[in-house]
């Protein structure tokens, strides 16, 4: 669960980081009653969940209440890649003498957690990743050992942080690790954690991701998933509590366990195809999450096939196959389905799918993965399979 700037600011404050005083305003006059209360200038910020808010004019600075009314009227409403901004933060702006970079996130790999610092801020960490390498520490973490000031001052003075504020970042990053722990974040980024003037190290913005699987720890969190920005595909897959992430392509993708549904994605991707949605169903596959599955890949219109990828363990081929058939017969699909069936009772459930007089036209079966894939993306490109 992606959180907002001005969220992920007030996630940050309960764990003692320094962030700049401010609110959410969703009207213009709200802007200019916080910008009275927390004193000029302010920052006027757009609150949408993309990339490139400034290039695109939804951060301006005000210096009086005129500016704020401009800024605010002009910044509501505004279109930013596709996101339309229904909320401002306001804050007290900032002098900044230096901009640094800071995140934790975790290293499945590894099996530990990450610790990546940067002396150049302020830009995508991507950008400084592909330009010096080098410009960035990255260091592991022990989750059962943590961070201490005396690692974190290291760290910062490996990322060539100044001397006059790395006692500060340290600070900073123990607190941060906190957030990142205590909070139950996929990831907690500041970017950028600036140096101002008068020596004090602050966050200037929060990105931060929660752990959806630690929300019964957290039911303060129900409050950030009523403003979750979510299409309608991913609403009504919420509705039927599907594990499902909308996309931009056209071959709707339903597979059991998350590794299996990214590797189709990749597959889907190596055959020259583009998927339209990840789409986990978990360890079961009976006809009442089968046919909810279909519902929410049906009720995309740039969905032109649907590949079903199931590899039976504990999950059985045959019950998997029921699970199908019934669920085309209550649900009206616009796009042929192509099924690949391995695992447990495979067999016995690709027999069922053949013996249930269903056309080719709507639904056939395939031996591997990659020739499921090409047949569905054949067919979302109008080929005869």
């Amino acid at each position: 669960m992606d959180l907002f700037e001005y969220q992920g600011k007030q996630y940050f404050a309960k764990f003692g980081i320094p962030v700049s005083a401010g609110d959410v305003a969703h009207t213009v006059d709200e802007a200019v009653a916080i910008s009275e209360r927390v004193g000029y200038p302010v920052v006027v910020k757009a609150q949408v969940q993309v990339g490139g808010r400034g290039k695109a004019g939804g951060i301006k600075l005000a210096n009086n209440k005129a500016e704020v009314l401009t800024h605010a009227t002009n910044i509501l409403g505004m279109d930013i890649k596709g996101h339309v901004v229904k909320r401002v933060w306001v804050e007290c702006a900032s002098d900044i003498a230096e901009e640094y970079y800071a995140s934790f996130t975790l290293d499945r790999a590894a099996k530990q957690h990450l610790l990546m610092l940067s002396a150049q801020g302020g830009v995508e960490i991507e950008d400084v990743a592909a330009k010096d390498p080098t410009a960035i520490v990255k260091l592991h973490i022990n989750p059962i050992v943590g961070i201490d000031e005396a690692t974190a001052k290291k760290a910062a003075a490996d990322a060539k942080i100044p001397a006059k504020a790395q006692d500060g970042v340290a600070a900073i990053l123990v607190k941060l690790y906190g957030c990142f722990t205590k909070g139950d974040c996929d990831l907690a980024e500041i970017n950028p954690l600036i140096l101002k003037p008068t020596g004090e190290v602050h966050a200037l913005d929060a990105k931060v991701s929660l752990d959806g699987n630690a929300l019964f720890r957290h039911p303060e969190w129900e409050a950030f998933r009523a403003t979750e920005e979510l299409d309608d595909r991913e609403r009504l897959a919420r509705e039927k509590d599907l594990q499902y992430i909308g996309l931009d392509g056209d071959v709707g993708i339903i597979a059991n366990g998350a590794g299996l549904a990214m590797s189709t994605l990749d597959v889907v991707s190596q055959v020259g195809g583009k998927a339209a949605n990840f789409l986990d169903i978990g360890g079961g596959a009976n006809a009442e999450l089968m046919t909810s599955a279909l519902e929410v890949i049906n009720f995309d219109t740039n969905v032109k096939s649907i590949f079903i990828n199931i590899f039976g363990g504990i999950t059985r081929g045959d019950e998997v196959a029921k699970g199908i058939v019934e669920a085309m017969r209550r649900v009206q699909l616009r796009a042929p389905i192509v099924i690949r069936l391995d695992g447990t009772n495979a067999e016995e459930g690709r027999k069922i799918l053949a013996d249930a007089g269903i056309p080719t036209s709507r639904l056939m079966s395939k031996p591997t993965m990659l020739e499921a894939a090409r047949a569905a993306v054949d067919l979302a490109n109008g080929k005869t399979v």
